[in-house]
């Protein structure tokens, strides 16, 4: 009887399973806090808030793509992918920041709000979605479609 190898290619990528989950649950509150901000700043700060809404999105998704790129090549790899993507996220945001400062439609108040309360709101709520289990990373089980094929073929069962 012959083993299946199984390869870190073929490996489900949970970066991208927990930030996916995680920008679908939060994506009913994102319009609620552009919203709250265009009540307090006009169309002004609405437009702050989608800014900073936009820079959170771009920011989780280049997480999840650094960790599952960097992850596949070795545990090393993945602690110099967490460490040098997180100081090229964190200059990407001060970035964007420096460049936007200066229009006039940009309102740094609302902006500079809904940045840190995107990002932890985010983070906390999926908190309670994701797994601590090294048979389950990800989302927890519950939370998604569980493989019902668990038979073997014909040629695995029988090698002669």
């Amino acid at each position: 009887m012959t083993a299946a190898v199984v390869g870190p290619e073929a490996a489900p990528a949970p970066e991208a399973e927990v930030i996916s989950d995680m920008l679908r649950r939060g994506a009913p509150a994102l319009p609620v806090l552009a919203g709250l901000a265009g009540l307090g700043w006009g169309w002004d700060g609405a437009a702050s808030a989608g800014v900073a809404i936009g820079l959170v999105v771009v920011n989780f998704v280049l997480t999840a793509v650094i960790l599952s790129v960097s992850g596949r090549h070795s545990v090393t790899g993945l602690m110099a992918g967490t460490l040098v993507g997180y100081l090229v996220r964190m200059v990407l945001v001060v970035a964007v920041l420096f460049v936007v400062k200066d229009w006039s439609w940009i309102e740094l108040t609302p902006l500079g709000i809904t940045l840190v309360v995107t990002h932890l709101g985010l983070l906390f709520s999926e908190m309670r979605h994701v797994s601590a289990s090294l048979a389950f990373p990800g989302v927890k089980p519950s939370a998604r479609p569980v493989a019902t094929s668990t038979t073997r073929s014909a040629e695995e069962a029988d090698p002669s």
